[in-house]
């Protein structure tokens, strides 16, 4: 094995290093607060047991962590630019012809590799975790379930009191107009016992009502029934049914497409979707940049002593990628900018600027 080899394993498990034992106290940090913060909200709740919250907190600590990744990679970078520069182990490096590119490539490499299993592994048991999260929080905490979905099938949409409920269901809706085509609602009785069924061919959501023209009434024991027509008083809207689908979150990536796909042909708006799927795929060069803004902050600065600088410029960058990640995410689901451009925007320019400063502290 050539030294140079042997460098670069070196490097790269001192990264690695770092990023296990910082990504390990957050977590550790973020349980802890979870799980008061679930305790307090199940006050005054007997049927919820310390096992269920402790149970739930760790439901959720896989998207919360998710959440905090890029900048563990960006302080774990720091840190062993840090203690490599402090040791004098850079200096020797850069003696014997290393260059600050080839001594950051398995640094890089690690990074995209994170990013990859984050994306490919570690998102899809989030996304089963947190969906389980949800289903506990709706029954246990907020005491209501979830009353949207949407299949291959169609939409489906339950509704109504415990004594009287309806389940509507429609192979495509209009986009934007409320408008549902081939229309069947299901009245159930007590014990969601099966009362009757109205097949339609649309149903129009307004206002307070869903109304339905030109039904076929069908009850058991009984011949169908034309319904010219019928109105069910409803509280929901458009947007209500939109926004209470399946977050993005509680979707693998590997299931994503193909959620996309039955959103937008049963007729809804999947772009909050379509922007974390390409968000997913900006990762693994999300985490690049930030081990190339961490050189830049880290490398000059320790070895004249600016330990507190380098600090405060981690903490900056950390800011600036939130900040900008926010603001395009929200002009993207606001369909300001193409999903595209927000998606990949805050990777893009941190991957620009880690680099232009790079090349101008140590090639300029």
């Amino acid at each position: 094995m050539s030294p140079f080899s042997l460098l670069s394993r070196y490097f790269g498990r001192q990264f690695v290093t770092w990023f296990i034992m910082l990504l390990a106290m957050l977590l550790a940090v973020i349980l802890v607060i979870d799980t008061i913060e679930l305790l307090r909200r199940a006050a005054g709740k007997p049927d919820v047991t310390i096992g269920l919250v402790l149970r739930m907190a760790l439901f959720k600590l896989p998207e919360v962590g998710q959440q905090v990744v890029p900048f563990v990679v960006l302080f774990s970078a720091m840190f062993a630019f840090w203690r490599l520069t402090r040791n004098n182990e850079l200096v020797v490096a850069r003696a014997a012809g290393v260059s600050v590119w080839q001594f950051m490539t398995p640094m890089l490499i690690a990074a995209f590799v994170i990013g990859v299993i984050k994306v490919t592994a570690i998102n899809p048991l989030s996304a089963s975790l947190i969906a389980e999260y949800n289903r506990l929080e709706d029954y246990y905490l907020k005491r209501h379930g979830s009353i949207f979905d949407v299949t291959h099938t169609g939409l489906w949409v339950r509704q109504g009191t415990d004594e009287d409920k309806y389940l509507i269901h429609a192979d495509s809706v209009v986009p934007g107009t409320g408008q549902l085509r081939r229309v069947v609602v299901y009245r159930l009785g007590e014990n969601d016992r099966y009362t009757s069924r109205l097949d339609a061919p649309a149903a129009q959501l307004v206002p307070g009502a869903w109304k339905i023209p030109n039904g076929t009434l069908r009850q058991p024991n009984r011949p169908p029934q034309s319904v010219p027509y019928l109105e069910i008083p409803t509280e929901l809207t458009l947007d209500r049914i939109e926004e209470n689908f399946a977050p993005p979150e509680t979707i693998s990536f590997w299931e994503l497409g193909r959620f996309i796909q039955t959103m937008e042909s049963t007729g809804f708006s999947a772009i909050r979707h379509r922007l974390h799927y390409q968000s997913l795929l900006s990762q693994p060069f999300l985490y690049c940049a930030m081990v190339l803004m961490a050189a830049a902050f880290s490398l000059r600065q320790t070895r004249r002593g600016g330990t507190m600088m380098m600090v405060t410029g981690g903490i900056l960058t950390g800011f600036f990628v939130f900040i900008t990640t926010d603001i395009v995410l929200t002009l993207g689901v606001s369909e300001t900018i193409p999903v595209m451009m927000a998606a990949w925007t805050t990777a893009a320019v941190t991957l620009l600027l880690g680099i232009s400063a790079l090349l101008h502290l140590e090639d300029g």
